[in-house]
């Protein structure tokens, strides 16, 4: 797959920095292409990890649900439309408001996860937010270092069966996760912290793409 000049840049810039990521770039370039599908589809990205690979989870959302390097600026139309409802209050919301990719990380939601752990199977609890949130236009994005993670291997087959894209960010070694998903993203490690080291690095090089391709001029 070949991408416009700008988006290459990116990746150009991101490989220049950590060359070793350059056995990456295919499986980057197609995990853009499908979050840019999904986006451009009204559809949004629901992400699951466990312990740093959590935080990872949030960061992303971080990234993509307000700007990152750009302002973002809302469209007049939607800047109007505010005002129109509240003329103080709209105001405030369209000078401030950033555009924003729709993300959900699943690790958040503690009286649903620690409920759901409770009275169901706690292995599952990503696999029900999946369940309850997924829709066929979205894509979910699994991070585990390892790629066998029961909770995401479990919330990876629900998003299977309803349609959705299945992304993995794992370490370098084969494994499920990297087998259920569409696209797995192998980074060349194997220590836990190494391998998070790198999944960093790839990720806000996404961000910035979807970023620049959505809110760029």
């Amino acid at each position: 797959m070949v991408l416009d000049e700008r988006m290459e840049k990116h990746l150009d810039l991101l490989v220049s920095r950590y060359p070793s990521l350059t056995v990456c770039k295919d499986q980057i370039r197609d995990t853009y292409q499908i979050l840019k599908d999904c986006y451009e589809n009204h559809g949004k990205l629901l992400v699951a990890g466990n312990g740093g690979s959590a935080a990872d989870a949030e960061h992303i959302v971080g990234e993509l649900m307000k700007g990152f390097k750009l302002p973002r600026k809302l469209d007049n139309t939607y800047a109007e439309a505010l005002q129109q409802a509240d003329p103080e209050l709209g105001k405030v919301l369209a000078d401030n408001l950033q555009g924003a990719l729709p993300s959900i990380a699943l690790d958040g939601h503690t009286a649903l996860t620690t409920a759901y752990m409770n009275d169901c199977e706690p292995l599952l609890c990503f696999a029900q937010q999946v369940n309850g949130f997924g829709n066929k236009e979205d894509v979910f994005l699994g991070i585990s270092t390892s790629g066998n993670s029961k909770n995401i291997l479990y919330a990876a087959t629900v998003a299977k069966a309803k349609g959705m894209s299945v992304i993995g960010l794992t370490g370098q070694k084969e494994s499920e996760l990297s087998k259920i998903a569409d696209i797995c993203i192998k980074v060349p490690q194997t220590e836990t912290y190494m391998i998070q080291e790198l999944h960093l690095p790839v990720y806000h090089c996404l961000c910035l793409m979807l970023e620049d391709h959505f809110f760029g001029k």
